[in-house]
């Protein structure tokens, strides 16, 4: 049978797309070859700096995120975060991930998600910018990373220069407009009929997930 496809869109400076990637991780070794997670990058933070300018500004939404985090013991934010490190924009972040998704898909890569150095490195970023404050919006930060998960600066380079990956990048965020994506993280499952956004519980991510594999007819809706 043909895996269950999940549809799975976030935002890199998006603290709830951090805490929750423990229940994508869980999802994945539940799951396993039962699934196919395709990863799209949303634009909630496109304009970070007028996003909180615009809001709590930078000290509230400090202490915001202090406030939403303090439950989850499975991380430690930074107490700078948004203080000391600005990154402007996620944009850069996902458009180097977007030149590593590339680069695998022309090496013809058959990797499992959790073993791509797509996912590493996006992963990578995100603890970076939460738990160590530092700007991923920076291409010498970002490169550290390319590095470590043995991606070749050159290829990446190459990718940015083309417009390849900038493309990518509009990709998804045409495809989050068309399919009215609203948040970071969603879950889009069954043809779109199933969607589960923000601070989601694992019981019910799974038991959407177990339900699709109890009706595999693609052409009827799930009573999930």
């Amino acid at each position: 049978m043909p895996p269950i496809k999940i549809s799975y869109y976030s935002d890199l400076l998006c603290v709830w797309a951090w805490l929750g990637q423990r229940r994508l991780d869980q999802l994945v070794a539940d799951f396993g070859h039962r699934i196919e997670i395709e990863t799209h990058f949303c634009s909630v933070f496109a304009d970070a700096w007028g996003k909180i300018e615009g809001g709590k500004g930078f000290d509230g939404f400090n202490a915001h995120l202090r406030d939403v985090t303090a439950p989850f013991p499975h991380v430690e934010l930074h107490p700078r975060v948004w203080l000391d490190a600005r990154p402007r924009s996620s944009a850069s972040a996902h458009l180097f991930i977007k030149a590593i998704e590339l680069i695998e898909a022309e090496d013809g890569a058959a990797l499992a998600w959790a073993d791509r150095a797509s996912t590493k490195a996006a992963w990578a970023l995100r603890c970076a910018f939460f738990e160590h404050g530092r700007d991923i919006s920076s291409y010498e930060i970002q490169c550290e990373f390319a590095d470590e998960f043995g991606v070749a600066r050159s290829r990446i380079e190459e990718k940015l220069c083309s417009s390849e990956a900038i493309t990518a990048l509009l990709r998804d965020y045409h495809i989050c407009s068309e399919h009215g994506i609203k948040g970071s993280p969603t879950f889009v499952m069954n043809e779109g009929r199933q969607r589960l956004f923000g601070n989601v519980g694992y019981k019910l991510i799974e038991a959407n997930v177990q339900e699709l594999l109890r009706n595999r007819p693609v052409d009827q809706a799930s009573w999930c």
